[in-house]
């Protein structure tokens, strides 16, 4: 595992304009594992020139050759899994098993279904008289978050390439290995000079200074609400496209017919997946009063499997551990009950956080309203089914969520009056064709399939 010490720019590896450097942090262990340049607006402009300087020749490419890119970068990160997870092991501290098939092996599937939806897809149409085209926005800024390393990137880069974008990424600095090895496999897999460039640095700074600059189309960028709505007051400044996947604090509603130690049991699974930093966790679990203090019990048994350090790791940073704890405290303060878990550090070394589960969750409880971003649920009682509507629609967010119930025609009943972008119904499972995207505060637009790839396409029409 190695870190380059420059930019991935036009197609090499430049060195850095400034000489500071970042240092990224094994959170398990809390070792410096290695050091990246803090790139700087400077860095970010020759990223973007040489990313502009590419627009052209890649966005005439025919659909077909496109898809052929793809599906080399596909292949590529298929044959990096394993030296893809252990990078993920080593700067994020997720369980390998879990880096393995999650975040080293859902990009690969994410990108081979971009790879088939361009050499697909119908980038023009007759209507009337009209010939309507659908045409690459242009250079794409891309702005990724640290939970998902990888497939946040590729959920980004993949549909720009498909739509015949370029693209200048700027990963997160707690997680930048991860990217250079992605820069790595689009060289290897031929994507022409300038199509692809990585900016390692600063959100306040690189980020920052790609989210205004004059010669980005669109700014697409993952992480929390207070930043999304910085990035799109920038963007609206500029009239300039912006796709933003926010925050969530999903509902994981179990109707009063459904299996109740089912949906326990893989609501528990969910939240703890990759220590809760999950933006789509569905972290208030809704139960009716009659099967409340069952479903109690059959939680705080379920999470004491999740033991840190084997099936749950530690979170990205000091800060982040410093702010799940917190959250921790608060619902202890404001009267929760605590099931499981609290806020004492349940290891000596790495950011871990004890698995936690708060019952006697009330609705205006800072815990119930806050994305805590943690190993932490709340267990919220509801009278009846309007009541558990009320329940679950009552936050500024809207991300995703889950319904239980007896069969699936209750569940979706129930689940087409949520205000949320995604709901599994009875443990649906992933797709990655279906849009992923929110409500609310949630966000702007949609990523994944074919609707997220209409995010990188603008609209012409000819009248004849």
């Amino acid at each position: 595992m190695k870190a380059h010490d420059g930019m991935y720019i036009g197609g090499e590896w430049r060195p850095a304009v400034g000489q500071d450097t970042i240092a990224v942090v094994n959170p398990a262990d809390e070792k410096v594992i290695g050091h990246v340049p803090a790139g700087t607006a400077e860095d970010v402009d020759a990223a973007v020139r040489a990313a502009r300087a590419a627009f052209p020749g890649w966005a005439a490419t025919p659909p077909a050759e496109r898809a052929a890119r793809i599906t080399a970068l596909r292949d590529v990160l298929a044959a990096r899994k394993e030296e893809i997870a252990e990078t993920v092991t080593a700067e994020l501290g997720s369980p390998l098993p879990l880096s393995q098939a999650v975040h080293a092996g859902v990009p690969v599937l994410v990108a081979g279904s971009y790879a088939e939806l361009a050499a697909s897809y119908s980038f023009e149409e007759k209507l009337g008289n009209s010939t309507v085209l659908l045409e690459p926005v242009g250079v794409v800024g891309a702005i990724t978050p640290w939970n998902y390393p990888l497939h946040q990137i590729v959920a980004k880069v993949a549909p720009a390439l498909a739509a015949g974008c370029t693209v200048v990424l700027k990963p997160a600095e707690d997680t930048p290995l991860t990217a250079q090895l992605f820069a790595e496999a689009t060289e290897e897999a031929g994507l022409p000079v300038g199509v692809f460039n990585l900016v390692t640095g600063v959100g306040a700074v690189a980020g920052q200074a790609l989210a205004e600059h004059e010669d980005v189309d669109l700014v697409s960028f993952t992480g929390s609400t207070a930043v999304g709505r910085q990035i799109g007051a920038t963007a609206g400044a500029a009239v300039k496209r912006v796709a933003l996947e926010l925050g969530g604090k999903s509902a994981n509603v179990i109707l009063p017919g459904a299996d109740l130690a089912k949906a326990v049991n893989v609501g528990v699974a969910n939240v703890m997946s990759n220590s809760g930093q999950t933006c789509s966790a569905w972290t208030r679990m809704l139960v009716d009063a009659e099967r409340y203090e069952e479903a109690v019990s059959l939680a705080a048994t379920a999470v004491a499997k999740y033991v840190p350090g084997e099936r749950v790791g530690p979170v990205v940073n000091a800060k982040q551990q410093a702010r799940v704890r917190g959250y921790i405290e608060k619902g202890i303060e404001e009267g929760a009950r605590l099931v499981a878990g609290g806020p004492e550090a349940p290891k000596d070394q790495g950011y871990y956080v004890s698995p936690t589960v708060f019952a006697d969750v009330t609705p205006g409880m800072t815990i119930a309203q806050e994305e805590i971003f943690g190993p932490v649920l709340s267990i919220l009682r509801y009278e009846d089914v309007d009541d558990a509507l009320r329940i679950a629609n009552d936050t500024v967010y809207g991300l995703a969520g889950a319904v239980w119930g007896a069969d699936d025609a209750e569940a979706v009943a129930f689940a087409r009056r949520m205000d949320t972008g995604q709901v599994d119904i009875n443990g649906g499972r992933f797709n990655p064709l279906a849009p992923f995207g929110g409500y609310k505060q949630s966000g702007v637009g949609r990523e994944l399939g074919p609707h997220g790839l209409s995010e990188y396409l603008q609209t012409k029409s000819l009248q004849f």
